[in-house]
């Protein structure tokens, strides 16, 4: 039976259940419309396909929040389009599709502890540090003098993960990333 919860409750990460789907909110905003009443308008991005669409709900509407299980585990290591993860509770290998891991497989380095998440016995997702640190394989080097203009250059990671870093930043330096917003934060 799921456990119903009213659209004013809804906030960014909260995983609902529409039409059958599952989705994560990725953005929500509380709007009252003249003398009809308040609107909740919501992006939601769905956890099976990763495509995110707008929905809208009344104030007070019952919306079925879906109750994921998260699982800890360490990322082991990636065979073709399997990734290889150790359940750090039993202990079991757990091998996920690329659809399941998604976008979080350019932050995926050996030993990161990450969160499966788990709905209904089935692994659906699966959930990275806001922070990583990655090691820089390739960038080109900075231009003498240009550091005051601040600007960036693109650097390859170790997962193959490409990014804008500071001029300053070199080949074989470890950086901290935003995994949320996939950017530069600082040299570690």
């Amino acid at each position: 039976m799921p456990d119903f919860i009213s659209s004013n409750d809804l906030r960014v990460g909260t995983c609902i259940e529409v039409d059958g789907n599952l989705y994560v909110v990725t953005a929500f905003q509380h709007t009252k419309v003249g003398k009809w009443g308040a609107i909740i308008k919501t992006k939601l991005k769905d956890l099976n396909t990763g495509l995110v669409i707008e929905r809208s709900f009344r104030a007070g509407e019952k919306v079925a929040r879906a109750v994921l299980e998260g699982k800890r585990a360490q990322f082991m290591y990636r065979s073709g389009s399997d990734f290889h993860f150790l359940n750090l509770e039993t202990y079991e290998e757990v091998v996920l599709p690329e659809e399941v891991v998604g976008e979080n497989q350019d932050f995926l380095v050996e030993n990161l502890e990450v969160e499966l998440l788990v709905y209904e016995g089935r692994y659906i997702a699966v959930n990275v540090p806001p922070f990583v640190d990655l090691e820089v394989v390739d960038t080109p080097p900075g231009v003498r003098g240009d550091t005051a203009s601040g600007g960036s250059k693109p650097a390859t990671l170790e997962t193959g993960l490409v990014i804008q870093v500071p001029l300053f930043v070199n080949r074989g330096d470890r950086i901290r990333i935003d995994t949320r917003t996939r950017e530069y934060l600082e040299r570690v």
